[in-house]
Order: C-alpha cells, then structure tokens, then sequence
C-alpha cells in the first residue's frame, strides 16, 4: 500500500505575524484612548447614593401601573401607525434610487454616484435628530415623526434594494430585449418578479426597526408613546414608565415573530 504523500505546511511570513500584532497593538490603543478620554467616574457609579437610588426606582418597575393601560395601548398603536406609514413611504420612496444607483440598470457612472451619494447623506442622520428637524418644521405631532421614520428608512432601503437589483439574472432581461420587449414590459415581466420578495422581505424587517425607532421619537415631540415616557419620568412615575416598558417589549416580540414568520414565506 503506497503511502499518501502530505505537502508540507507553507511557512508564515514574518511580515503576516508583524502587520497582526501591529494591528493587535493598534486596537488595544483605541480601546485604552476611548475609555481614558470618556473620564468615566467610578466612584459615583458605585457611590452610596447610586445604589440608594437604584433600590428605590428599579422595583417599581415591575409594579406597573396597570390602570394607564388604556392610554398607553392607545399610544402605542399610534406608535405603530407613525412606523407603518413612515415605512410604507421609504419603501416606496427607495425603490427609484435604487435603480438610479443600480449600475446594471442606469450605465452612467456619474447618476450612480448622485444615487449613492443622496442614500449617503440620507443614512448619516438618526431618526432622533431627523425627528428633531422636522419638529421644528412641522411642529409636535405624528406626522413630524412619520417624515423622520420615512427620510432615515430610505436611506437603507434604498442601498439594499440597489444590491438586490444588481444581483438580478440578466439573461431574462436581454431574452425580453430580444424578443422586442419595451422597457415598460421588461420592468414589469423581467425585473420585478427577481426583486419584488426581496424587496417586500426588507421593507418588512426595516418596518421592525421603525418600530423601536418611533417608540423613542416622543421623547422629542413627535407623537408615539415616547410622549408617555416623558411625561411619566419628568413626574418621577416610575410605575407607568415599568408599564410602557412591558407594553413595547411585548409589542416589539410579537411584531418579530409575525414579520420573522412573513420574510421566510417570502424568500
């Protein structure tokens, strides 16, 4: 029985091992700047009155003030509305962006870039401070929160429906060409049934984000039961703040498990 021959192991470079402890070092040196520079103080985390104030505030939180239900469900569906409408518009809103960005459907270089740069600057901006903007714009209402959820979705939706439309099969589309397809007939017959499940799987899980972004948009005044939260930790209503706690958690795990359940039917 012949012997099976090994090749021997090729050797590591003494450049490899240099270039990772230099980057090892490195990241050790940015997590020592950031933490000496953040001058956290110790003393009054664990500090006597700390710990005074964590045993009297934390219990209420699990004594929740059951009869502001009404309100806060109340709020909470509002809260869903601002997500629901704010996605609903990004969804729509992504979808010609992304075909500008999208090199294999619009050939200039210089569009592409105009695309990318705009779904950029888009996603630079928190919902928090999109919500602030328009606050000021429009005033204290849902509506300022639905813009900011709408503005801060598109940026992402915009990028991830670009990808899926670069990842279509191209064949269907000069198959639809030559047989003397228009560009209607190929958008409608060629290039939606690729992307249209993919689409729809993202607008649903970016809707899931929308929702926990809204639950905080109160907090500036853009309607939701973020204005609950406020109001409750300004009166020190530690009880109505567990509350709302236990109304979002409860909220945001089934909407997961509902929007987990449609993504895999789609994709």
């Amino acid at each position: 029985m012949s012997e099976q021959l090994t090749l021997p192991e090729k050797p590591k470079s003494k450049l490899t091992l240099y270039k990772r402890i230099f980057i090892f070092i490195l990241i050790a040196l940015i997590y020592i700047w950031t933490f000496t520079s953040l001058e956290i103080r110790w003393d009054n985390i664990f500090s006597e009155r700390t710990l005074d104030n964590f045993d009297r505030i934390i219990p209420k939180f699990f004594q929740p003030a059951v009869e502001e239900t009404g309100n806060i469900l109340e709020m909470m569906f509002e809260t869903l509305f601002i997500a629901y409408t704010g996605s609903l518009a990004a969804a729509i809103i992504a979808v010609p962006l992304a075909f500008l960005c999208a090199s294999n459907m619009v050939r200039n270089k210089f569009l592409n870039n105009i695309g990318m740069w705009i779904l950029g600057g888009v996603r630079a901006f928190p919902e928090i401070v999109l919500a602030i903007i328009f606050v000021a714009a429009v005033g204290p209402n849902p509506f300022a929160g639905v813009l900011a959820i709408a503005i801060g979705s598109t940026g992402m939706l915009g990028k991830l429906y670009s990808e899926v439309i670069e990842s279509i099969d191209m064949n269907t589309i000069e198959a639809l060409e030559a047989s003397g397809a228009n560009k209607l007939q190929i958008l409608f017959y060629g290039i939606f049934p690729q992307v249209l499940p993919e689409f729809l799987s993202y607008a649903i899980y970016r809707f899931e984000i929308d929702v926990r972004a809204s639950s905080v948009l109160g907090i500036v005044g853009a309607g939701g039961i973020g204005t609950l939260i406020t109001f409750a930790y300004m009166n020190r209503n530690w009880e109505e703040v567990g509350m709302i706690l236990l109304v979002i958690i409860i909220t945001v795990t089934i909407i997961d498990q509902i929007s987990g359940f449609l993504r895999k039917r789609l994709v």
